[in-house]
């Protein structure tokens, strides 16, 4: 089992990225529009309007979209990416993926805390198992990916405790169902943006 990413899905709707050429499912990749004054906004909802302008969602390929102009390019008009573009994305990414954690804890399809996480693993209810970056490495290590589903480890202790309305928070995890399959896509995208582990096994598989 790797960390990180999606399962493609044949169903999805495609896009092509405007800066590798390659097309894929859109939960692969962010969406960006211009502005009526020509600059460059994310759209990570995915629902505002005019031309969609769609770039995959890797910190280098954006800040590539943006440095050689690619954006204009595309759109076939003028366009300003603005200065940290890379970094808007990620914060509005993270900012995605902390309410959509705090969604399914009150759906009560989650839990926290190292213990109760090792126990939903080992019972086959855990989907997701999400660990704070900056936890401890000995510790995120005695957990492991739970079959056929995802481990990311994109978002810190304090954005994950947010989540949890705690102030801290190094273990988590989901259950199916619900809104998890939207906190897989956008963690995801944050895991490119933030570039977390390079797609290594957790744990014990």
């Amino acid at each position: 089992m790797t960390r990180g990413g999606a399962d493609k899905d044949t169903e999805d709707p495609e896009r092509r990225c405007v800066v590798t050429g390659e097309v894929q499912p859109k939960a692969g990749l962010v969406r960006f529009v211009l502005s009526p004054e020509g600059v460059v906004f994310p759209d990570l909802a995915s629902k505002l309007p005019g031309r969609g302008i769609w770039v995959t969602a890797e910190r280098d390929t954006i800040a590539k979209a943006a440095a050689k102009g690619l954006f204009a390019r595309a759109a076939k008009a003028p366009a300003t990416a603005p200065e940290g573009l890379v970094d808007l994305v990620e914060a509005g990414l993270a900012k995605r993926v902390v309410e959509l954690i705090s969604l399914v804890r009150k759906s009560g399809r989650s839990v926290c805390g190292f213990e109760k996480v090792k126990d939903w693993l080992a019972d086959g209810r855990a989907k997701v198992l999400l660990q704070a970056s900056d936890g401890s490495e000995r510790g995120k290590g005695k957990l492991w990916t739970p079959e056929g589903g995802r481990w990311f480890g994109c978002l810190t202790s304090n954005e994950l405790g947010q989540a949890f309305g705690r102030d801290s928070v190094v273990h988590a995890a989901l259950a199916a169902g619900g809104l998890t399959k939207r906190v897989v896509e956008e963690a995801a995208k944050l895991n490119g943006l933030r570039k977390v582990n390079g797609g290594q096994s957790a744990g014990k598989d």
